[in-house]
């Protein structure tokens, strides 16, 4: 998950918790006081807007298997936020009376909490869901890569073998080349000395003529 957005959910959830309990506390005040609470708190409302635009900014920046994971966590805090905002209206439009107010006191503000406490588990356990689903899409990224790395190696391999196979082929066809030279050169040199043994018993046939000639001759006179 992206370390930016999380650090803007860490922000928004703590903002959304002190907007809670100032929403609270303004039920039970009047004048002054309670303008001035509700001031902090629409200030605080635009903080928490500002953050859920940079966390969708952030979201939809991201590869998509990780941005549908995250935008369905800011929809759980776009909805917080609208409660939020439901909330300050009722307490800026509301007239209530004092037995209005005691009675918020005493029971409202149990059941505010109880509401307030309950989405809060809502979204924590929301949230707990989403991160064990982008800790499995991590792991499943992670497979992924770490198989196209296997991949790209064993390709890699394949490809060495290759070189090494048509490296051994042209040695072969270079050692079949000089083996027929080799042979040729033998074939003719097999020629040549069997021509040169016929001249030389030519030649000597001929010593021979010459000497029996010339020892008839002598012997003749």
């Amino acid at each position: 998950m992206s370390q930016v957005f999380e650090g803007y959910e860490r922000q928004y959830c703590e903002l959304s918790a002190n907007l809670t309990k100032k929403c609270n506390s303004a039920t039970i005040l009047d004048g002054e006081q309670k303008k001035q609470k509700v001031s902090e708190i629409k200030a605080g409302l635009d903080d928490a807007e500002a953050l859920i635009r940079k966390m969708d900014l952030e979201a939809r920046s991201l590869p998509p298997n990780v941005k549908a994971t995250l935008l369905a966590k800011l929809r759980e805090y776009k909805s917080d936020l609208n409660n939020l905002k439901t909330e300050v209206k009722r307490i800026t439009s509301g007239n209530a009376n004092q037995a209005a107010r005691d009675e918020l006191l005493e029971s409202g503000m149990a059941d505010a909490n109880m509401v307030s406490a309950d989405q809060r588990q809502r979204l924590m356990m929301s949230t707990e869901r989403l991160n064990h689903s982008s800790d499995r899409i991590r792991d499943s990224r992670k497979t992924m890569l770490e198989t196209e790395d296997l991949g790209v190696s064993i390709l890699q391999d394949l490809h060495q073998q290759r070189q090494s196979l048509l490296h051994a082929h042209d040695t072969l066809h270079g050692m079949d080349d000089n083996i027929s030279r080799s042979k040729k050169i033998l074939t003719t040199m097999s020629r040549r000395m069997s021509k040169n043994k016929w001249i030389i018993g030519t030649i000597i046939v001929a010593l021979v003529l010459a000497i029996l000639l010339v020892l008839y001759f002598k012997l003749a006179h």
